[in-house]
């Protein structure tokens, strides 16, 4: 089920190659420009026959009614509605927790206030298919709120029947969304972008999906913001040294994996009976599941027991493949946690399972995968603003640089640069009348 890799005895100098999916295959990206492309020069009629093809579903009205979302909270369970609120408080409270920005910097008689500014929209996608995941539609749209954007949309794939389900409006209507449309997959990131008759076109695109989606997010960067993560198939590593109970690493291993196709999910371990133990528990844990075949098919392809040396080298592979999430399930987890420099989110512990970041803990789900960990973030407040600059300078400021200004504006041949702080000390060369 999961192939074996043994690294001990590498040297520390030495490379460590490791298998990684190819996302960015040639006929996906082709694929995905093909259908942004439609959907760029039809609007809505590309995105109903797409959707009819990929989905299966001859869509109508593309948007759901307000009073459809806001009447989903009353048919969700109880204690689901209960579980949504207090994670939506959890993931608000959290990214309102937020460093401020120093309101003014002063140097020389000049003055740089930071401002920071709202998207005005933001487009918000949520997974569907072979789950649903009113955890992406909180985890993606309650930091865009607290950023301060003005209007956030959300797609979600139709079901077979067109419509959405319920724990998904609910979540929406809990995150404050203004607007949800009955669209998946790579149209729905090529309307969001380019804006279609009923779907008007947002500023920033976030949220997770397939490699579809994460494609088509990758390609219209530069029409709309798209932050740097991939944020695709989902990936885990679990690193074990046989102090947690073996149940307990197979179940985090295979809480990933459960999304489905195209992702990774890795133990490594410097103990040959806790990689036994745990890769049994894992067969047994994944032949009872309900999404065996799910599961089965990141672990077919994806799956990897890997054996090291120690602490040290183990990290050194997880640093390599930059997961999305790390798990530490080891007797003294803040030594390493000390040593981590490629990862989405670290989980410290045997009593923080990935899934706790999933849905509770506050920082988005939205995380880096695909080895963009390597130099991108977890999706946070940053991403649905931007940071300007107002720059004020008075007259002892300017009688100090401009010089400073001409110089480096001669030397770049840009007289009018030179020429603007001249004029302003009445020290014009050229300019004046």
């Amino acid at each position: 089920m999961l192939s074996v890799l043994d690294l001990r005895g590498v040297p520390a100098a030495q490379a460590i190659h490791l298998p990684r999916p190819d996302l960015g295959a040639e006929g996906p990206v082709e694929d995905v420009r093909a259908i942004l492309a439609d959907v760029r020069s039809r609007g809505d009629a590309a995105v109903r026959e797409l959707t009819r093809r990929f989905d299966g579903v001859d869509l109508g009205e593309l948007r759901v009614p307000a009073a459809e979302i806001e009447a989903a909270l009353d048919r969700v369970p109880p204690r689901l509605r209960e579980a949504l609120v207090e994670a939506r408080d959890s993931i608000e409270a959290f990214h309102r927790h937020r460093a401020p920005l120093p309101e003014r910097y002063e140097r020389g008689g000049i003055t740089v206030d930071h401002l920071e500014l709202a998207v005005e929209r933001a487009g918000v996608y949520a997974p569907g298919g072979r789950a649903k995941y009113p955890s992406s539609v909180l985890m993606t749209a309650v930091p865009a709120r607290v950023a301060g954007v003005s209007s956030v949309v959300c797609c979600v794939p139709p079901g077979p029947d067109g419509s959405l389900p319920d724990e998904i409006l609910a979540a929406a209507a809990l995150a404050g969304v203004d607007e949800v449309y009955r669209v998946g997959g790579a149209q729905a990131i090529g309307a969001m972008a380019y804006g279609t008759e009923s779907i008007p076109k947002v500023d920033v695109i976030v949220g997770p999906g397939s490699k579809w989606v994460s494609i088509a997010q990758r390609e219209v960067r530069g029409v709309v913001g798209v932050p740097a993560a991939f944020a695709g198939p989902s990936e885990v590593v679990v690193i074990a040294d046989g102090s947690v109970p073996a149940e307990w690493a197979a179940i985090d291993v295979v809480v990933q994996a459960e999304h489905g196709p195209d992702g990774l999910a890795w133990l490594v371990t410097w103990s040959e009976d806790a990689a036994r133990e745990i890769a049994a528990e894992i067969e047994r844990v994944v032949d009872a599941s309900p999404r065996r075949d799910e599961t089965l098919s990141t672990l077919h392809a994806g799956g990897h027991v890997v054996l090291v040396d120690g602490p040290e080298q183990a990290m050194r592979v997880s640093n390599e493949i930059a997961p999305e999430h790390l798990e530490l399930l080891v007797a003294d987890p803040d030594h390493l946690v000390r040593l981590v420099r490629n990862a989405g989110a670290v989980f410290v512990g045997p009593l923080a399972p990935a899934s706790v970041g999933d849905y509770i803990a506050g920082p988005s789900h939205v995380l880096p995968t695909f080895g963009t960990a390597r130099f991108a973030s977890v999706l946070g407040v940053e991403d649905f603003v931007r940071r300007v600059h107002a720059i004020r300078v008075d007259r002892r400021g300017a009688q100090r640089v401009a010089r400073h200004v001409a110089a480096i504006a001669d030397a770049e041949g840009l007289p009018a640069h030179a020429e603007s702080v001249r004029l302003r000390l009445g020290e014009a060369t050229w300019s004046s009348p």
